[in-house]
């Protein structure tokens, strides 16, 4: 296997174009950052846009000096300011000087910004990441476009820094509590600031009206030179606020992170010492940063990462969209959590009515209830009209007569977790809909060809395995059983494209991807309780991957009856390489609590000490050996992965080990650093030693061997 050359640069041009100011207030020199192509095309700052930038700024430096020019402005081609670096380019990077070179190419130009000799603006007029957020930030103003909703320092989610100024200008623009969410709470979320919540804290000094922006920023910008529009800056925070910001924030990382990846806590060693740096010395150390942070393994599987839920939009293996059949209402069988879910994000994204039914009125009033307690609350938060609430409740039916169901074009199916009820409504299904009706099921793990085989059109079967919270989760495993058909198969993939989820062809096997690996993860780490292993050595054994949750967490999210349930089901299918654990059905036999409460927001839920005496009195013999430490339950954790993952490509589960990690990054929140999983198992060495292979070309999630 070889890695794929780079595509080229996509260069930024940096157009000039002179604009009188009102009021006689000389001319403005207003640069616009544009690559030239539409707008599915984002503008990106690669090293010969960099230069460019660089080359037009000295100009219109020198212009200044002359006097031809009062104030310069940067803008960008309609949609974006720039979103940033040019990761594609980032990732080809083969030495440290040549990323120390990247670093200080792009501090070159930005600080031009702010020592031009007249005022700088920046008029963001729409996505500013990263790099290009921080062109806004190196001049002295910025405005922003109301309907602008992508304002964000990515960086540390990506393996990286703000390294073209962002962490130093940061936290003396705005406070180094504000700098923190900045620069490391909003990218581990993937929450970037609208231009208001950046105006709330002063990351844009104002925010204008999309249809006139340029035209109204350039009076504002009039009113910056003539004196009338006042402009404050809040002072610099004093020394004792700054470190008891940066020592809570360093307290989070080490509970969160672990350790993991390296770019969040260089992230805040450089904000930490940006309160008394000179910018010189400033922009130095974020250089060094991302010097280091480009020639680093989290880094290039972060890119990786990012390159494959870019990419997941166009997803392998889907047949031809044009053998999708229209869907103009929609079924859904049962009424419980999960469909009610479902229910509503299908009349929210496909603007069709829907219909749920179940076995009694009070079943169906529940998931009615659901449904509306939900669009209540997002009307009450402000992320969707009243109007558009009361049309989407509106849209959303309950029935306990399967006949409503008969003039739909997609039913799917959310009952429990049980192969003979799911046969059973299927075929009671096929009694009442239309020969060409689409039957999908939400089966976790479950066979799907078992599910149809004893329909008279099986081909007509898809598996669409949604996860929860099904709104915010942003993976469906589309399943492809032993007979359905293509049409069935782009059915399930248009619907998918439709809802905003990125799809995933699985086969039919059981557990499919994520559930396969995350429920065989938790039942290592249970057989590693049943041999002896403490429940809190247990829990803590895999926090060096920095995962989402820990283990018991995650067995509390997805309920302990439904973990055991999946545990024995795979187990029945697969054999004991997912182990049975005595514990677990007793822990869930006697509902023991599983976790204790957080100690605060967004920290990790530990395991109930509790649990200990669950697991001791459940024990069916004498632990025989020593009992596996957290090194040890990690390994043993990994190399099961290890093995299940080549079992799973042997199997055709799955054709490339890149759809293995999308369906992790997507479907269970694994973090971009770790690639998903793949990439790290092959640079911890455990696909050369379990499997005899690696599983991705070396250099395409890794730092490139010296």
């Amino acid at each position: 296997m070889s890695t794929p050359a780079p595509r080229p640069e996509r260069v930024t041009r940096s157009l000039v174009r002179d604009v009188p100011l009102p009021g006689g207030l000389g001319t403005l020199a207003l640069v616009t950052l544009d690559n030239g192509l539409d707008h599915t095309k984002p503008t990106t700052l690669g090293p010969q846009g960099i230069a460019e930038l660089t080359a037009v700024l000295r100009a219109q430096r020198d212009r200044a000096r002359a006097g031809e020019i009062a104030a310069l402005a940067v803008t960008g081609k309609p949609y974006f300011l720039a979103a940033g670096a040019d990761l594609t380019q980032v990732a080809t990077v083969r030495t440290r000087d040549e990323a120390l070179g990247l670093g200080r190419g792009g501090h070159e130009a930005y600080r031009l910004l702010g020592e031009l000799g007249v005022p700088t603006f920046a008029f963001v007029n729409g996505v500013a990441l990263g790099g290009g957020f921080e062109v806004a930030l190196n001049c002295d103003y910025r405005t922003a476009a109301a309907d602008v909703r992508a304002l964000a320092l990515p960086e540390t989610g990506l393996g990286l820094v703000p390294g073209w100024g962002g962490a130093y200008l940061v936290p003396r623009l705005v406070g180094i509590e504000a700098a923190i969410d900045v620069v490391l709470t909003r990218p581990a979320a993937n929450k970037p600031f609208t231009a208001q919540q950046a105006a709330a804290i002063g990351l844009v000094d104002a925010v204008l009206a999309p249809a006139d922006f340029l035209e109204e920023s350039i009076r504002w910008a009039a009113g910056v030179l003539r004196g009338e529009v006042d402009v404050p800056r809040r002072p610099l925070d004093d020394a004792a606020t700054w470190e008891a910001a940066v020592g809570a924030a360093r307290a989070r990382l080490d509970a969160v992170v672990h350790g993991s990846r390296p770019a969040p806590s260089r992230a805040l060693d450089l904000m930490a010492a940006a309160r008394d740096a000179d910018r010189d010395t400033a922009f130095a150390a974020e250089d060094e940063a991302l010097a280091d942070l480009i020639m680093s393994d989290e880094m290039r599987a972060s890119v990786y990462a990012f390159g494959l839920v870019q990419g997941g939009k166009r997803p392998t293996g889907a047949p031809d969209a044009s053998l999708a059949r229209p869907v103009t209402r929609v079924g859904v069988v049962g009424a419980g959590l999960m469909a009610a879910q479902i229910a509503l994000l299908f009349a929210q994204r496909l603007g069709v009515p829907v219909v749920m039914r179940d076995l009694d009125e009070a079943r169906v009033q529940q998931g009615l209830d659901a449904v509306r307690s939900t669009v209540e609350r997002l009307v009450r938060s402000g992320r969707m009209s009243s109007d558009a609430g009361a049309r989407i409740a509106a849209q959303v039916s309950g029935s306990t007569d399967i006949g409503v169901f008969a003039g739909c074009d997609l039913v799917i199916e959310a009952v429990t977790e049980v192969l003979e009820l799911k046969k059973r409504v299927f075929a009671e299904l096929e009694g009442v809909v239309a020969p060409d009706t689409v039957l999908a099921t939400n089966t976790s793990a479950l066979s799907v060809t078992r599910m149809a085989a004893d329909l008279q059109h099986p081909e007509r079967v898809v598996g669409l395995h949604f996860f929860n919270p099904v709104a915010a989760m942003p993976l469906v495993e589309v399943v492809q059983a032993e007979r359905t058909s293509d049409e069935a198969l782009a059915t399930g993939f248009a619907v998918a494209g439709r809802l905003r989820k990125t799809a995933v062809l699985v086969k039919d096997r059981p557990g499919f991807v994520v559930n396969r690996l995350l429920v065989l993860l938790l039942g290592i780490i249970v057989d590693a309780v049943e041999h002896g292993t403490p429940v809190e050595v247990a829990d803590r054994a895999l926090d060096p991957l920095g995962l989402p949750m820990p283990p018991f967490e995650l067995f509390d999210l997805v309920g302990p009856a439904v973990g055991l349930h999946v545990l024995t089901s795979l187990r029945e299918d697969l054999g004991d390489r997912f182990p049975r654990s005595p514990g677990l059905e007793k822990l869930v036999a006697e509902g023991t609590r599983v976790v204790t409460p957080a100690p605060a927001k967004g920290l990790p839920k530990r395991v109930d000490p509790a649990v200990q005496a669950v697991f001791d009195a459940a024990r069916e013999a004498p632990v025989d050996g020593t009992p596996l430490d957290e090194a040890g339950v990690l390994d043993a954790v990994l190399t099961a992965l290890t093995v299940e993952i080549g079992h799973m490509l042997d199997e055709g589960v799955v054709t490339t080990p890149q759809q293995i990690d999308l369906c992790m990054i997507l479907g269970a929140g694994w973090g971009f650093h770790l690639g998903g999983i793949t990439p790290y198992l092959d640079r911890t060495g455990y696909s050369d030693r379990v499997l005899g292979r690696r599983l991705l070309p070396d250099g395409l999630a890794n730092a490139p061997t010296p």
